[in-house]
């Protein structure tokens, strides 16, 4: 089989699994799809930065900025809460540091980060399972 034309079927498949999923999802179930795209992408920004694939690492840093600025926009900023604040403030910190990264080629940046997404994925996850 072609190469070219299973991946174009596989990527079909991809964006029609995803509506699917998001159809059904709670908010925090999406926030997590929104946090493992953002994981997947930054574990691609780092091997663009150890490669030195400068078209590709500054796409790679578009996505990330955009998952973050829409994980932003989903925080309910008129409740008043500081946690909403703090995550709004973190996930800003995290943009400038993958920002950071790539004008630097620094992957410890790109590591920081993932690290700082991990816990957040951690806690996201722990409050959907105390849904179930």
């Amino acid at each position: 089989m072609n190469e070219q034309i299973w991946n174009e079927g596989y990527g079909g498949y991809r964006a029609a699994n995803m509506v699917a999923q998001t159809a059904q999802a709670s908010p925090v179930e999406l926030v997590l799809m929104l946090v493992d795209g953002l994981l997947e992408e930054m574990a691609r920004l780092r091997m663009h930065i150890e490669h030195q694939r400068f078209e590709e690492k500054a796409h790679s840093i578009a996505k990330c900025a955009d998952i973050l600025t829409g994980l932003g926009s989903a925080l309910e900023a008129d409740t008043g809460n500081g946690v909403v604040e703090n995550l709004s403030r973190l996930y800003d910190f995290c943009a400038h540091r993958l920002n950071q990264a790539g004008f630097e080629m620094d992957v410890s940046k790109v590591d920081e980060v993932l690290g700082i997404v991990q816990t957040l994925r951690a806690g996201w996850q722990g409050m959907a399972d105390a849904r179930l």
